[in-house]
């Protein structure tokens, strides 16, 4: 009688399996290539879009056969958030690495989510929409203190990131014989990405200190922070470009990911 291990098991070495776990890693590294160019943008000009994975996914929406490549991005996601799951579920892992799995099948599912709704023509500003849920939390007293503690839960992850960077311990997600150019790319990445979530999160707090609903933002908040402090269209590029990085990073981890 085969038990539901064996079947996990089997899932997660079939060629299907492999094949939906490549395709949602290129499609997450898509969501920060886009990410990348519109900071690009916002740093020497003007953008048309936030700066932020709901703006990333906008801009692939207005490209020719954008809602197709939506779909894809969409299920992709949706496949490295089962991924996780299994992970979860047959892994043996321990509570660090269940407690970083589940950060990322949430991370996931959000963006499948988004992704959805932009195909859907339902998707909104992610950062008026943040707005709007701190000022609901700051309008009760313990709601300040939420908001606080989601800041720090936010520069918690960005402090993780660049953690991860410094001692290389994202490689425990990739089989081995990868090249130096990868582990730099994926060392560039998540500094980047540890230093954009730092930002997002010092606003969280920053918000509920000051009482401005309008302080606390995403992503896109966070990039124009940097682009409004001296030499921010500089500060804002090299951030850029390590976010770029982190896509291109991506691609490499979708052929060598360790299932």
């Amino acid at each position: 009688m085969r038990t539901h291990s064996s079947t996990a098991s089997e899932v997660r070495q079939s060629r299907w399996y492999g094949i939906a776990i490549t395709v949602g890693l290129i499609a997450y590294g898509v969501v920060y290539l886009l990410i990348a160019w519109i900071a690009l943008q916002l740093a020497w000009g003007k953008s048309s879009q936030e700066a932020s994975q709901q703006g990333a996914l906008q801009e692939l929406a207005d490209k020719p056969f954008g809602d197709v490549l939506l779909w894809i991005v969409a299920i992709g996601l949706f496949a490295l958030v089962i991924w996780r799951a299994l992970e979860l579920a047959y892994g043996h892992l321990d509570l660090e690495k269940k407690v970083s799995s589940i950060g990322r099948g949430l991370v996931y599912l959000v963006l499948g989510i988004s992704a959805v709704k932009v195909a859907l023509g339902s998707g909104g500003s992610s950062t008026s929409q943040q707005e709007s849920l701190s000022a609901k939390l700051m309008a009760h007293g313990p709601g300040r203190v939420l908001v606080v503690v989601v800041g720090l839960v936010i520069i918690g992850v960005g402090v993780r990131d660049i953690y991860k960077a410094i001692t290389k311990k994202f490689t425990e997600d990739l089989t081995s014989g990868v090249s130096d150019t990868t582990i730099l790319l994926g060392r560039i990445g998540y500094a980047a990405k540890g230093v954009a979530f730092i930002v997002v999160g010092a606003l969280f707090g920053w918000a509920a200190i000051a009482y401005d609903p309008q302080k606390a933002g995403g992503l896109d908040t966070a990039l124009r922070t940097i682009k409004d402090q001296p030499f921010g269209s500089v500060l804002l590029t090299i951030l850029a470009l390590g976010i770029a990085a982190f896509g291109v990073y991506a691609f490499a981890w979708s052929r060598n990911a360790r299932r």
